[in-house]
């Protein structure tokens, strides 16, 4: 049995979805998330992928954030919302960050369940099925790379960023750093959400209790455009934010509760 999660904190930018998205439409089965940031190349193709696994239902979204490019990415977004009803833009004033704009996109999100993945194509999106078929009773299923296709010092760095963030943070996770991951929407907008924590998805919801498992999946070389995070401008902030996920798990309030009386 799982724990039922405290309540979200009152200054969480993510308590619940926006009056936008939730309005009088139904919920969807489910919300693609994709931050994008300078992606003008991988845009239409990332669209045609994701249309080629769910393009005979009606029943998901695909939520494209913009973050702030400085290339032609908002047209595109807006081109491909013109074409297809279930294409979300959201587009943010200027360059926040990708936990920023997972949880811009979160916010906009109608779906039941939510699905996040990278808009450079290096996840493939052939993969969610896979993860949805994963999830039964799971409140989340989070991809890890068999195969990296990346640059050696790349491959070893994030071995070793995983080795450093499993030990401090008391998880285990096989692939902090792989973005293909489904979640049930309530289970996320449950935990706090604060800059960086799009890298310690899996591990605080473990730390509410809710039940995470991995599975395996694809990646490809990047086609077109290029990378925006480096080893050097990403290292030190995520050791500060793994150190703020250690300070929380000990802070957490677990209380023993004996007994629960009531009247009547």
């Amino acid at each position: 049995m799982k724990m039922t999660p405290a309540p979200p904190r009152s200054n969480a930018p993510l308590p619940t979805a926006s009056a936008t998205s939730l309005g009088a439409e139904p919920p969807l089965a489910l919300s693609l998330i994709a931050p994008a940031f300078d992606e003008e190349p991988n845009l239409e193709p990332l669209y045609q992928r994701v249309l080629a696994v769910f393009g005979a239902r009606n029943d998901w979204e695909l939520v494209l954030v913009d973050d702030g490019s400085r290339d032609r990415s908002p047209e595109i977004i807006r081109a491909l919302i013109a074409r297809d009803a279930r294409v979300v833009g959201v587009l943010l004033a200027h360059n926040c960050g990708q936990s920023a704009a997972l949880a811009a996109g979160l916010r906009e999100a109608r779906g039941e369940l939510v699905g996040t993945l990278d808009a450079d194509l290096q996840n493939d999106p052939a993969d969610l099925p896979l993860l949805l078929a994963q999830l039964g009773d799971n409140d989340a299923v989070v991809g890890y790379r068999l195969k990296r296709n990346d640059t050696f010092v790349r491959r070893a760095s994030s071995r070793i960023a995983n080795g450093v963030r499993n030990w401090i943070s008391k998880d285990q996770i096989r692939d902090t750093g792989c973005s293909l991951k489904v979640f049930r929407a309530e289970a996320l907008r449950s935990i706090p959400w604060f800059e960086g924590m799009h890298r310690f998805l899996p591990t605080l919801l473990r730390y509410q209790g809710y039940t995470v498992v991995e599975h395996p999946v694809s990646h490809h070389p990047r086609a077109a455009g290029v990378s925006k995070y480096g080893i050097r401008n990403r290292a030190w902030r995520a050791f500060k934010d793994l150190l703020a996920v250690r300070w929380m798990r000990t802070r957490m309030i677990r209380p023993a509760t004996r007994e629960v009386l009531r009247g009547g």
